[in-house]
């Protein structure tokens, strides 16, 4: 088998590993939480808030940092030391005595994370560039899937085995994933070359990269693009109650419009990808960024669980050529050996939005309620679509 395709097929299961390991706490963080001794609903309610939002918020501030020192002295290296650091603190989260403890470590746990910009920027570089958007939308199907199943797992085994094996197991899958890392993966990185390089810090870094003008604006189309995402993820179980007729399977129904984007994505990433590398990568994101900002416009308006669901599955289909396709766009604007710093800076973008939409939407909500933010979700992706055209278009010719 050709090696960008063992790279590929190992880091998808890093990736899926990685991300479920991450969302699996999601759905029993509260139950946890009271474990560890916090009862008042309303305090539990805070430190879940915070605890998720902590890894969001360090991720920001040192993936660039990570993206630097991997140009530097290789991507393999940042998969490993991302990999396994990842596998310690979840482990020790199984350990913890107090909130303050496990607020700590999923600080610490966005810290070293960078599993996910390495691993892309890694494939970036190894995959031929006739198979760019194919293998991008693989692998961004890994990290869905991982999303998608991972608090599906967890609370699953969480019922079965209890909270803290759980974080035992889960550590040591992530492990698994970078020792197949360690000996299968193969990087083209020459540390002779980049040694030969000029060090510079990681503003100097944004800096070179902000003058290529295709960059910012690929940056900006994913902080736009989880923001409007994100926005509603929040809302949705509240609007399943109000459009559900009765209580019955209340809960499945809720989590079922949670999942069903992310399956009919990870369906699409993959093929949307390889017609990326046919038609051209600038068109199948536009073509995208219009298909889910008018997927929202019918969520708006839906009247029944089942309406919502069909408009969801949709969604999912165009945003699976969303981020993928954004990854193969700047691995070709960015200069060889910035790799890494650039898919690292996109990360940050990603947090960002992760950070800033379930915020706003909130706030949002209590003036314009949901159906008001699915609106404002649709405006802003279409926009996306008409800044896409005047940036990325207008600019194609325009070279490094």
């Amino acid at each position: 088998m050709q090696k960008w395709k063992i790279n590929l097929i190992v880091l998808w299961f890093g990736q899926f590993m990685v991300m479920s390991g991450m969302t699996m706490i999601v759905p029993f963080m509260s139950l946890y939480l009271q474990e560890l001794g916090v009862t008042d609903p309303h305090q539990v309610s805070i430190w879940a808030g915070v605890i998720f939002a902590g890894t969001f918020v360090t991720s920001f501030i040192f993936q660039p940092i990570w993206g630097r020192l991997a140009d530097r002295y290789g991507r393999k290296m940042m998969l490993l030391r991302s990999g396994i650091g990842m596998a310690i603190v979840m482990t020790l989260m199984g350990f913890v005595a107090t909130p303050w403890h496990l607020l700590l470590l999923r600080v610490l746990n966005g810290t070293i994370s960078g599993f996910v910009p390495a691993a892309t920027a890694l494939i970036s570089t190894t995959t031929p560039k006739e198979k760019m958007g194919y293998a991008m939308g693989t692998l961004q199907s890994g990290v869905l899937a991982g999303s998608i199943l991972g608090p599906f797992i967890g609370g699953l085994a969480a019922d079965w085995f209890g909270f803290r094996p759980l974080f035992y197991v889960t550590g040591a899958l992530i492990f698994l994933a970078s020792m197949l890392a360690f000996f299968l993966v193969t990087d083209r990185f020459d540390p002779a070359e980049a040694a030969r390089k000029p060090s510079i810090s990681v503003m100097k870094g944004l800096d070179q990269l902000r003058r290529i003008p295709q960059l910012p604006s690929l940056f900006t189309v994913t902080f736009l693009i989880q923001f409007s995402i994100i926005s509603s993820m929040p809302l949705l179980p509240l609007f399943v109650q109000q459009i559900h007729n009765g209580t019955e399977y209340l809960a499945f129904f809720a989590g079922l419009v949670g999942s069903v984007t992310g399956f009919s994505n990870m369906i699409a990433s993959p093929l949307l990808g390889r017609y990326g590398d046919k038609l051209g990568a600038e068109r199948i994101l536009r073509i995208s960024l219009i298909g889910a900002g008018l997927s929202f416009i019918p969520q708006a308006m839906v009247t029944n669980i089942w309406q919502l669901l069909a408009a969801r599955f949709l969604l999912g289909i165009f945003l699976g050529g969303l981020l993928p396709t954004v990854n193969s766009l700047i691995r070709l604007h960015t200069p060889d050996g910035m790799e890494s710093r650039a898919f690292s800076f996109n990360t940050s973008s990603l947090s960002l939005g992760n950070m800033l939409g379930p915020i706003v939407g909130g706030v949002l909500s209590g003036w314009i309620t949901i159906r008001g933010i699915f609106v404002v979700a649709a405006l802003l992706l279409l926009l996306n679509a008409v800044w896409v055209k005047r940036t990325l278009f207008a600019r194609k010719s325009v070279g490094h």
